[in-house]
């Protein structure tokens, strides 16, 4: 029985049915010069039920292929990102 892979990430797109785009960073030292390093990652993943929004921070898990490029299905919402309504008038 082998693992599956889970990774923490953020919501960068909800545009699509059941689909949401994760943006996963990673930070590891770089092995010559050994500087922190940011190496970011974006992975489709399956939500059931449209409950991401845009700036969620959700947990991910592999699965099998779903779709062309979907191998990813959304595990839990970790937190809700906040939503700021802005006036028409407050703009100007």
């Amino acid at each position: 029985m082998e693992k599956k892979k889970i990774r923490v990430g953020r919501v960068l797109s909800n545009r699509m049915d059941e689909t949401v785009v994760v943006e996963v960073e990673t930070r590891r030292q770089h092995p010559r010069y050994k500087k922190i390093v940011r190496y970011k990652a974006n992975f489709k993943a399956h939500d059931e039920g449209n409950i991401c929004g845009i700036g969620d921070q959700v947990r991910i898990v592999e699965t099998r292929p779903l779709s062309k490029d979907k191998r990813w299905r959304v595990a839990e919402v970790l937190t809700k990102a906040e939503i700021v309504e802005v006036k028409p008038e407050e703009i100007e």
